[in-house]
Parts: structure tokens; sequence; C-alpha cells
């Protein structure tokens, strides 16, 4: 029995033994709201618990998420729209971490998101040539972070699986705009931490892995490789905000139940 299985084996699962298996096929990249999307859609919430869910990580959050359809290249998919309220609040390191601690999250995600906050203000922090503790988020706004780290960290416990495997991150040429003016991609954050990650070249040109998303796949459980052996019973093309060129878009999620018969 592995660590992560002997971890999850208080949830309540009515089938096997061990978790389904969840894989990420990322064709175009990957962010903080292809993450939230692809979660959704695997753990099935409709929009009620998918609402009572962002109202426990903030009580401004409540419909904040529209998971909806999107075309691309006239190909369907599901892409989730984020509406938040104005915040001009630069949060620290500190301020994020004691609204994780205080809100209604469960346990396990609590401490999953917090790690993935550490994560990022460390890179940030090597970045910037400051502390982690000196670190403000106010890039991508500190609410959306909050709402992409968070109810990430929440799903991927709901659904507990027994394996998370993702494909090797496409990496691009360009530059993308930011705060400090424009910079190359991938973005230095993203770089920062990118030791010991496989990557693949990409044809598009611009951001395809956000900081946010980085910082999810080292806090989470993670192999990277090709296709797990599983029966697929659930599966998502997911959409990010962005629309690459002459280069294959989408996020492919899909998750199913460990196959003990590899013989056929």
């Amino acid at each position: 029995m592995s660590s992560e299985h002997h971890e999850h084996s208080h949830h309540h699962h009515n089938d096997a033994p061990s978790g389904p298996v969840l894989t990420i096929r990322a064709h175009s990249g990957l962010s903080g709201d292809i993450f939230l999307a692809g979660l959704l859609c695997m753990t099935g919430l409709d929009k009620k618990e998918m609402d009572e869910r962002l109202a426990a990580v903030m009580p401004e959050l409540k419909g904040a998420v529209h998971l909806m359809r999107r075309e691309v290249n006239h190909i369907g998919g599901m892409h989730a729209q984020v509406d938040l309220p104005r915040q001009h609040e630069h949060r620290t390191l500190a301020d994020v971490l004691s609204v994780i601690a205080a809100n209604g999250m469960a346990e396990e995600a609590k401490k999953l998101a917090a790690k993935t906050f550490t994560i990022l203000a460390r890179a940030e922090a090597a970045v910037h040539g400051k502390t982690p503790e000196e670190v403000h988020f106010h890039e991508v706004g500190a609410l959306d972070s909050i709402l992409d780290i968070c109810m990430s960290c929440e799903l991927f416990c709901l659904l507990a699986p027994s394996r998370f495997v993702v494909s090797p991150l496409p990496m691009a040429d360009g530059f993308v705009r930011c705060a400090h003016g424009v910079i190359p991609v991938p973005a230095p954050a993203v770089l920062e931490l990118m030791d010991g990650i496989p990557v693949r070249p990409f044809p598009g040109q611009g951001e395809t892995v956000t900081p946010t998303a980085m910082a999810l796949l080292k806090a989470l459980p993670t192999e990277f490789g090709p296709w797990p052996s599983m029966r697929v019973e659930k599966k998502a093309l997911v959409y990010g905000t962005h629309v690459f060129e002459d280069a294959p878009n989408g996020v492919l999620f899909a998750c199913g139940s460990p196959d003990a018969d590899q013989s056929f």
C-alpha cells in the first residue's frame, strides 16, 4: 500500500480500495483556470455544490465561476469563466496562509493549498531577490490565485486519485506582458520551478504554463509520463483563455479506474 493511498484511505470510497487514476494531457499548456475547469469536470459537481465550496474558501468567491462550453476551431470543450470582484489588496504569503487556515476547506486540501502558495512565494522571491515573506501576490490578482489554487486542491482531494499522471509540459518562445513590463516566456517564476520537470517543444508562441499551474504540479503528487493504464470513466477537453494560432489548443483531462488486468 503506497503512502498516498494510505493518506486517502479515510475517504468514503464505494469502489475499489484504491482511488481513481487521473491524467492531464497538456497539449497547449496549463494554467490555474484550466486546472479548475478540468477538475470540476472530473468531480462532476453541480453549480450549487460548486458555489458552496467556493463560499467555504472565501465568501466573496461564491458565484464567481461559470463552467461553460467553448469552441476553438469548431471543436467544443469546457472553459471556466471567472468573474471576480475588483480588489486592489496586495496580499503577502502570511495573509494568504491565514485565509486558508481560517476557511472551510477540507484539512487535506488546506495543507495542499498552503504548500502550493509557499512554493509560488519562494519562486517569486528567488526571481525578485526578496524573501518569501516579502513577496506580494498581485500579478494575476491575489483573489484569482486563491480561487484557482484553493479550489483545485479541494477538488483534487475530493477526487482522491491513487495516481496523477501529467504529460511533459509544452514550452514555447515569445513573451508575456505583466506588471513589470514585457518579459520572456517561460515567465521567470515558471523558469524557477522548472527543475526536474519534463518539457517538450510547442509550435505556438507565448505563455503556455503559468506560475500557478507549475506550483500546483510541484505541490501535488504528480508523476510525468505517457497515458497511464486505466479504464476511462470521465474525460473532458478544456480550454484556457488564450488561443494559440497554428498549434493544438486544449488540455485533455481523463479519470478512471486503475485496471488490474492489463492483458487485453
